[in-house]
């Protein structure tokens, strides 16, 4: 089951999602006009240009859930 979804929007309507699947320890990241990326068991998240210096510790996270 998948149960994160965390979504951010910048002021040019660039739209990022993820979507944290613990389970399987994967991440379904979805951006504006992209084709959807999984990773497998990553261990950082970087907010990317929509979150600039933004950085999610993906273990830490893992193990909370």
């Amino acid at each position: 089951m998948k149960s994160s979804f965390v979504l951010a929007l910048d002021p040019v309507i660039k739209l990022m999602g993820w979507l944290i699947d613990p389970k399987n320890r994967q991440v379904e990241i979805y951006r504006s006009q992209r084709p959807t990326e999984t990773l497998d068991n990553p261990k950082f998240l970087s907010g990317e240009d929509i979150l600039p210096g933004f950085v999610l510790n993906m273990q830490s996270v893992f193990q909370s859930l």
